[in-house]
């Protein structure tokens, strides 16, 4: 079992300790919460690879990653980031640039969104990627029609960048950056 990175208190009694995807946790429990996490935007119609992905998709997702973590509450996985680094692209001119780092597999429990877990988790990509060699942006993509996520990123920081159509969704994607250093 992996050492916890971080300590985030939920309520006054309850914590989620955030740490690295080990060989010990399950790839299926991953999955499940991914696609759970990712229903309500397939219910608005829009097409997430997360919404339907299966295991050999997410471990695949794993191991592309930079890092991998998971928040664990009373023994389950509920919730998860991925990190990418500047060498996964593809589809987005922004992506393919030397220092920008990506973020990917975003998703918190349904039932414990709205406690600043995902906010924590944000908190720990964008604190790794500053200590990533030759770093200095962090973007991510999401529907161009996800106005709360969109609305969200940008409260964090997040600009508008460009807007794409992947091949495997059914809407087109914004990109969003967020510069790591202040000039």
């Amino acid at each position: 079992m992996q050492k916890n990175l971080h300590s985030y208190e939920l309520n006054n009694k309850d914590h989620i300790e955030f740490r690295l995807f080990s060989n010990d946790d399950s790839v299926e429990e991953l999955t499940q919460l991914l696609n759970k996490s990712y229903k309500i935007l397939a219910d608005m119609g829009l097409n997430y690879v997360a919404a339907t992905q299966d295991c050999r998709i997410t471990l695949d997702r794993i191991k592309k990653a930079h890092k991998c973590y998971v928040g664990i509450y009373r023994n389950k996985i509920v919730s998860t980031i991925s990190l990418y680094g500047a060498d996964i692209s593809g589809g987005s001119g922004w992506y393919g640039k030397d220092f920008v780092a990506k973020i990917g597999q975003f998703a918190v429990e349904p039932e414990l969104q709205k406690y600043g877990i995902g906010s924590k988790m944000m908190d720990i990509v964008e604190d790794e990627a500053r200590r990533m060699k030759n770093i200095r942006e962090l973007a991510l993509d999401t529907a161009e029609t996800a106005y709360h996520l969109i609305d969200y990123y940008k409260k964090r920081g997040y600009k508008y960048i460009e807007t794409i159509k992947w091949d495997v969704t059914n809407y087109k994607s914004v990109v969003l950056s967020k510069g790591l250093y202040s000039d």
